[in-house]
């Protein structure tokens, strides 16, 4: 298999270097991330200037700009053959509910999805990232699953990954995306300079986190697999917009 590897925290993030070391074995991996931490970017294009891409000492390609752009640049302009499949990740955090809509990590996985690529996104769900090589594991069995059975059509997958021992990790459950709580307030600050910043405040908390979402999943132990898709169209306000603007 061919694998295209991206990420939103940047080439010399760790959970990237873990992932291309467990797939290197069982494919040719090709790597093209932010040259910087890019969280929060979700799914922009850089229109207002030209990329620049550039190759790290370790072999890693690196753009000074978006994961979207860093993924759409390989597959339309870089690569001679197309990937088999897009992996993102592996991000420093969650990214389950609400937060696939703002995430680098699933943009670039989607940016693979919206070009006929198969794609995974796979976060770690911790803030002291002890245990890379579990997510990293999970992504290799992902993708040995599909090398040996593959889907019929492009597939989205959202992966979320307890940050656990291998051997204390619960089995993999299929999910859907859980929704959070609205986020904090943002957090304002004065400059040496005595100017007004502010801090985007903290994501809220998880607010449906029943059984069979992904925060429900991740919260026992067990790795969540969201399929996701990108129809925004709101299919049950059709007949309430037609009937408003008649």
């Amino acid at each position: 298999m061919r694998i295209l590897l991206s990420n939103d925290d940047g080439y010399f993030a760790p959970g990237i270097e873990a992932l291309a070391k467990a797939l290197a074995d069982i494919a040719d991996i090709t790597v093209v991330a932010p040259e910087r931490d890019r969280s929060g970017a979700s799914n922009s294009l850089t229109l207002d200037r030209p990329l620049s891409l550039r190759r790290a000492a370790n072999g890693f390609y690196y753009v000074n700009g978006t994961p979207t752009d860093c993924v759409h640049l390989a597959v339309t302009g870089m690569l001679d053959e197309l990937p088999d499949m897009i992996v993102s990740g592996i991000n420093h955090g969650a990214n389950m509910g609400d937060d696939t809509v703002y995430s680098g990590t699933v943009a670039a996985a989607t940016e693979g999805y919206l070009l006929g690529i198969p794609a995974i996104a796979v976060s770690l769900v911790s803030r002291s990232d002890k245990h890379f090589e579990t997510a990293a594991q999970v992504a290799r069995r992902l993708v040995r699953q599909y090398a040996e059975k593959p889907l019929k059509e492009p597939v989205l997958l959202n992966v979320n990954v307890p940050d656990l021992p291998p051997d204390q990790l619960g089995e993999v459950r299929i999910t859907r995306l859980g929704k959070r709580h609205k986020a904090e307030p943002v957090v304002r600050a004065k400059t040496p300079r005595g100017e007004t910043v502010y801090w985007v405040g903290a994501a809220g908390s998880a607010q449906d986190a029943g059984e069979g979402t992904d925060f429900h999943a991740v919260a026992a132990g067990h790795v969540s697999v969201t399929p996701l898709q990108l129809d925004l169209t709101h299919t049950g306000q059709l007949p309430l917009i037609r009937d408003w603007l008649t």
